[in-house]
C-alpha cells in the first residue's frame, strides 16, 4: 500500500453523478454498499442513522474499531460508508418523521432497504415521499418481490443464498452433499450492483421524461438471476437435451482450480487452439495437442475432466515465475495466485493505486480502495471519509431549512 496519505479534500473532482442527491435509509451491507458506490461517482449521499449510544448502522458495531477510531466505526462500516453524512433521526418520532420528509423534498433519489410494511408505517414509503416530491425516484432493495408468496419476509445475505440455489453450488462441485454458503457476501454485494444499476436507470428515465417511480430490486429474483445465469445450462430449452441438466459443465468440475507448480500455485486457462498447442509445448507434452481427444475446442469441452485433471501433473514442471514468464510470452491467459494477504503488495494494484492511506479528520489512519471503474471526464473519488454517528446532523438539517427535532439540538 502507497505510504503517502491523503486528506479528505476541501474540494475534489466530481464524479458523473454530480448535482443527484441521495436519501439513504439503508442498513447493513447491501444498501450502504449500493450509495457508496453512488457517492464514490459524484453523489450527494445523506445516511439516515438512528441517534443512540449504540444506534445507528448495525454494521458500526461489526468488528473491532482502531482504537483512535473510538467506538462505532467498525471495518465493515468503514468501507461501505465513505462520501457519506451522517444524520440522526428517531424515525418513532412524529418530528424526526417530518425532518426526513422535508429532506426527501430536497433529493433526487431514496435508497431503502426497510421492509415495505415498516416503511409504511413509519410514513417512509414511496407513496408518501412522491408527495412531498415530485418525480422522486425511491429504489428499495427487498427480500423478494411484492408479488409472491414470500413477499415481506426478512431476507439476509446467508438467506439469499440458500434460497437462490446459491448453498448448492460448491456440492456439485466436490461431492460433499451439505449445501454451504460462499464465505464471502456475496448476495448482498451482487444486489447492491442491482441496485446502484436500478437507481441510474432511473435517474435517466427521469432525465428524458420528468416521471420519477419505485424500482423494487428484490434479492431472491436478482441473485438467482445472476446464479442461474450460466448454471441453467440445458435446462435452457424445453424439453434440456439428453444428458444437459444444471451447470456449466467446464465450471462444475473439481478440478477447475489453480494448480501446483514447483514451488506454488498458478492460474491458467488456455482457451483457443493455438493456446492450448503453446501450453503442451511448455508443458513438456506437444503430443497432447494433436490428442483427437484435445485438439479442438469441441473435444476439449467433452473430456473437459480428463484435460483438467492432468493440469497439476502438467504445471509441476516449471517453477510459478517461470509460467508467468513463460505464459506472457506467449500470450496463453494466465494470472498468479494470491492470498488476501498478498494484495497490497500486488504490483498491479501497486500501479493503479488501488489501496490508499487516508487520513480521518479525527486524526487516525484508514485504508481506501479506490473506485474501480475509470471516468476519463470525471473520475470517481474519495471526497469524505466514513462518518461519525450523527456528525451531519445539524449542518444538514440547516441546509436544508429543516426544524431542528429537539433530539439534534
Amino acid at each position: 500500500m502507497t505510504e503517502q496519505i491523503a486528506k479528505d479534500p476541501a474540494e475534489a473532482p466530481r464524479g458523473p453523478l454530480s448535482g443527484i442527491r441521495i436519501l439513504d435509509l439503508t442498513a447493513v451491507i447491501l444498501g450502504p454498499y449500493a450509495t457508496m458506490l453512488l457517492g464514490d461517482m459524484g453523489a450527494e449521499v445523506i445516511k439516515v442513522e438512528s441517534p443512540g449510544a449504540d444506534g445507528g448502522d448495525i454494521m458500526r458495531w461489526a468488528g473491532p474499531s482502531a482504537e483512535a477510531a473510538g467506538p462505532g466505526m467498525g471495518p465493515l462500516f468503514m468501507l461501505n460508508n465513505k462520501n457519506k453524512r451522517s444524520v440522526t433521526l428517531d424515525l418513532k418520532r412524529p418530528e424526526d418523521r417530518q425532518a426526513c420528509l422535508q429532506l426527501a423534498a430536497t433529493c433526487d433519489v431514496v435508497c431503502s432497504n426497510m421492509r415495505m410494511e415498516t416503511a409504511a408505517k413509519l410514513g417512509m414509503d414511496y407513496d408518501t415521499m412522491a408527495k412531498v416530491k415530485p418525480g422522486l425516484i425511491y429504489v428499495h432493495a427487498s427480500g423478494f418481490g411484492s408479488d409472491g408468496p414470500y413477499a415481506g419476509q426478512p431476507a439476509y445475505d446467508d438467506l439469499i443464498q440458500g434460497v437462490s440455489g446459491g448453498a448448492d453450488l460448491l456440492c456439485r462441485i466436490d461431492g460433499n452433499p451439505t449445501p454451504r454458503y460462499l464465505p464471502t457476501l456475496a448476495a448482498d454485494k451482487t444486489v447492491g450492483l442491482f441496485m446502484v444499476q436500478a437507481a441510474l436507470a432511473a435517474i435517466l428515465h427521469r432525465e428524458r421524461t420528468g416521471e420519477g417511480q419505485l424500482v423494487e430490486v428484490p434479492m431472491f429474483e436478482c441473485y438467482t438471476h445472476f446464479v442461474l445465469h450460466e448454471n441453467l445450462y440445458g435446462n435452457v430449452y424445453d424439453p434440456p437435451p439428453a444428458g444437459a441438466g444444471f451447470g456449466y459443465t467446464r465450471i462444475h468440475n473439481p478440478d477447475r482450480r489453480p494448480y501446483r507448480t514447483k514451488d506454488g500455485w498458478v492460474g491458467v486457462t488456455p482457451y483457443s487452439d493455438r493456446n492450448w498447442k503453446d501450453f503442451f509445448e511448455l508443458a513438456g507434452r506437444p503430443d497432447l495437442a494433436t490428442d483427437e481427444r484435445f485438439s479442438s475446442y469441441p473435444a476439449r469441452q467433452a473430456n473437459i475432466k480428463t484435460l483438467y485433471g492432468m493440469m497439476d501433473e502438467l504445471c509441476a514442471s516449471r517453477t510459478t515465475e517461470d509460467w508467468i514468464a513463460s505464459l506472457g510470452a506467449r500470450n496463453i491467459p494466465h494470472a498468479r495466485v494470491n492470498r488476501l494477504e498478498d494484495l497490497a503488495d500486488d504490483p498491479h494494484l501497486k500501479a493503479v493505486g488501488f489501496f490508499r492511506k487516508r487520513q480521518h479528520p479525527d486524526g487516525y489512519t484508514w485504508i481506501d480502495m479506490k473506485h474501480p471503474v475509470r471516468f476519463a471526464a470525471s473520475p470517481a473519488t474519495t471526497r469524505s471519509s466514513p462518518p461519525k454517528l450523527g456528525q451531519d446532523t445539524e449542518a444538514v438539517l440547516r441546509e436544508a431549512g429543516v426544524k431542528l427535532p429537539k433530539a439534534a439540538e
